[in-house]
């Protein structure tokens, strides 16, 4: 992906991680890097997401410091495919569930015969179980010494360094009992063997992966759904013949068609034939949206009657579904400010539990009963296997991918785990009134005329200034003259006058069009007509003032209806405790009309476009955490000015490329969804992270046989491992009741 200027960023899939600290080693080794500006790694997705400067490193030396730091650098696929992701997941699948069908086969025999004792303290029984532990040991633990010997090269400790010590130690433990049993065979014991707490913690670990596994394809399903909306093929016309290709194959400029029932393949403008389509996709609309030569289709929506060609305009990766989709992986590849607690403890954790663990080998080796080898040596397993830290590792970014993938399900594309967590601290959002209270198509409501001027004269020499305007209220008098079929001149000199309105010369004379600042500014007098404003501001309507060479031409009053929900989507943010304010360039008596109908009773009015942004950072200095929600070009600074800028959907670019969130369907409702959203998925991190860390400080002591001189307690290495496994299918399956999240819900 392509940055400004020098600066890139590149997505590499990283094989081999299990655990927090793997995701700190990773993350360790490329922000060292120089040019590396940052790094996220994430350990549901197993990918890594680099932004450097390419004057001063490229992709190989990125791909080199993954390898040097014991792990296994691959490509990411630019465009994301369902058919690669499934194939590569159920290969990955594949190879784990064989292991785990052999550790079952190999282990479970040796597992009956320990736990019921059978043939007890006869030698053959120890080599037969040396025997059934073998192919446990070197096929289905393999991966575990691979990884643990890796990460010993490089200096470092991991969550295979803890496993894998703990099942080495059990395994030479057992061999040499089972070789030399007289060494351990003092005061009249016989020596124990621990094969079966080798075997069955491999076994375990692996169960563990293939749940982590399956639930990591879950967490995926709403970046999956958003995928499979695109077609896998599409039908273009080429040198006058039609031809059925992949999506993937389709270039810009190519003419497609479309039949009803079929789903738009890619991006273009409609250059032949008519219909209605379902959109609601993108915008929540549940209405299909009428399609004409000339209009823009998107590429995974639905066709429903009719047929059409259009011209491709994006394909790839430019497809508005495709960089939906890129949003979401964004989003679910990054981290929450609060995983770095997580990073932190991690870092320092795999080499502490060593350290636990020989301290609590050495202690019951001096002072334990006898016999003191075996009980020495059942801690140290026991430590090392209850201490693996995956479920911290996964506490974060499982509950991330679950809460934006349903965002995204329900239309809210959240751009980052910490714009995530700033939205659950937001306690203001400030409203921009047009385009995201109202409708956004203001329309005439009434046109008074000055004197020599009629409604239709008036209208006329409006509308033939605005037609150069972009801005709202103009375009409502364009609109409104073309329904009356009034034919407009050609104006010339226009002038945007920035926050006050137009000036503009048609037939000779010159028009001033906008605010009562403006026509004060210019000495124009309004009179008896001004006292109409009034009455105008009193409706929520937004007074237009014409003058021509100097004297008052007539108002027209246009009005902006409120949204239908925007009054009970204010109530739902007052009752949980926001403050909400409305922030316009309207007049303080209009913006009030407004905001009382909206039930909003602080108004911030009459602020210019650039001025917006100060707004915001007046309030965030009087100790307000703010979410700006607005729609149009001059609302970007704004948005990136506060802790939390909503773009609602089908605002411009502009505001949409600098907001930390975008709610795709065109409602205030997804407002109150987005922030609900996100103190969902902020208290499921906390709970995972609480369950984590207080799993860890409980069973760490107790696998130390810290509580045996007083309860006789300790922790068998099998169930050791059983509650590392269980630990972790907690912490996912918390993250996965998110899937379950409702916007109604409190």
């Amino acid at each position: 992906m392509e940055l400004a200027g020098n600066k890139q960023q590149a997505t590499l899939r990283v094989e081999g991680m299990h655990c927090a600290a793997c995701v700190g080693r990773v993350e360790q080794a490329l922000k060292k890097l120089p040019g590396v500006g940052d790094a996220r790694v994430n350990l549901s997705t197993h990918e890594a997401r680099v932004d450097f400067d390419d004057q001063k490193l490229n992709l190989e030396t990125i791909r080199k410091a993954i390898t040097d730091a014991g792990f296994e650098p691959r490509d990411a696929p630019a465009v994301s495919s369902p058919k690669d992701d499934e194939a590569e997941r159920s290969a990955r699948l594949a190879q784990i569930r064989s292991k785990v069908i052999v550790a079952a086969i190999f282990a479970t025999p040796v597992a009956v015969i320990s736990m019921l004792d059978l043939w007890e303290h006869t030698q053959w029984r120890n080599m037969l179980l040396l025997v059934l532990t073998l192919p446990v040991f070197f096929y289905s633990g393999r991966h575990l010494f691979a990884g643990a010997l890796k990460a010993l090269k490089k200096g470092n400790a991991n969550m295979d360094t803890l496993i894998a010590t703990g099942v080495i130690a059990a395994f030479v433990f057992s061999i040499v009992a089972t070789i030399r049993p007289d060494w351990f065979a003092l005061n009249g014991q016989h020596a124990h063997v621990y094969y079966e707490a080798a075997a069955v913690i491999i076994a375990l670990t692996l169960v563990g992966r293939l749940l982590e596994e399956n639930s990591a394809h879950k967490t995926s399903d709403a970046i999956r759904k958003l995928i499979n909306l695109q077609p896998r093929t599409a039908r273009v016309v080429r040198d006058g013949k039609e031809m059925e290709i992949p999506v993937e194959q389709v270039q810009r400029g190519d003419v497609v068609t479309v039949r009803p029932g079929e789903r738009v393949p890619v991006d273009g403008r409609v250059m032949k034939g008519r219909s209605f389509v379902d959109e609601s996709m993108v915008t929540g609309e549940p209405m299909p949206v009428e399609k004409i030569i000339g209009a823009d289709v998107i590429g995974g929506t639905m066709n429903k009657s009719g047929s059409f060609e259009f011209e491709a305009t994006k394909v790839g990766a430019d497809t508005v579904l495709q960089q939906i989709v890129k949003l979401v992986q964004d989003a679910q590849s990054s981290k929450a400010p609060i995983a770095r607690l997580a990073d932190i403890v991690c870092g320092y954790f795999v080499p502490a539990v060593i350290t636990i663990a020989f301290a609590a080998f050495a202690a019951w080796l001096v002072l334990g009963p006898e016999p003191r080898w075996a009980y020495a040596s059942l801690i140290f397993v026991s430590v090392l296997v209850i201490s693996c830290p995956c479920a911290l590792g996964l506490a974060t970014p499982t509950a991330i991918m679950v809460g934006t993938g349903r965002g995204a399900e329900l239309g809210i594309l959240i751009r980052s785990g910490e714009a995530l967590e700033k939205a659950e601290k937001v306690d203001t959002v400030v409203l921009d009134k047009t385009g995201t209270l109202t409708q956004g198509k203001p329309g005439v409501t009434d046109i008074v005329a000055a004197l020599g001027f009629s409604e239709k004269s008036l209208l006329a020499l409006a509308a033939a200034v605005e037609k150069g305007s972009e801005h709202p209220l103009g375009e409502a008098i364009v609109r409104e003259a073309a329904q009356r079929g009034i034919s407009l001149s050609e104006a010339r000199d226009f002038s945007a006058l920035e926050g006050h309105g137009v000036e503009a010369t048609l037939d000779g004379s010159k028009i001033l069009i906008g605010n009562a600042k403006l026509m004060a500014d210019r000495q124009i007098d309004f009179g008896e007509l001004a006292a109409k404003t009034d009455a105008f501001s009193a409706q929520g309507k937004t007074s237009v003032y014409v003058a021509a060479d100097g004297k008052p031409a007539g108002l027209i009053a246009i009005a902006d209806s409120l949204r239908e929900n925007s009054r009970a989507a204010v109530a739902r943010l007052k009752a949980l405790g926001l403050d909400v304010i409305m922030l316009t360039g309207d007049s303080a008596k209009t913006a009030n009309a407004i905001a009382a109908q909206a039930g909003i009773t602080t108004v911030l009015a009459d602020v210019l476009p650039q001025h917006k942004a100060a707004a915001i950072e007046k309030l965030q200095a009087a100790g307000k955490i703010v979410a700006m929600v607005g729609d149009g070009i001059n609302d970007a600074p704004a948005l990136a000015r506060a802790n939390v800028g909503m773009a609602i959907g089908s605002g411009t670019d502009v505001a949409i490329e600098a907001a930390d969130i975008t709610l795709l369907r065109n409602d205030i409702d997804s407002v109150v969804a987005a922030i609900l959203l996100s103190r969902r998925t902020m208290r499921t991190i906390k709970q995972n992270l609480m369950f984590s860390f207080g799993y860890n400080v409980v069973l760490i002591p107790l696998a130390a046989g810290a509580f045996f001189p007083f309860t006789g307690w300790l922790v068998n290495p099998m169930l050791a491992s059983l509650a590392m496994v269980l630990s972790d299918v907690s912490v996912v399956g918390n993250s996965l009741r998110l899937r379950g999240f409702r916007s109604e819900a409190r």
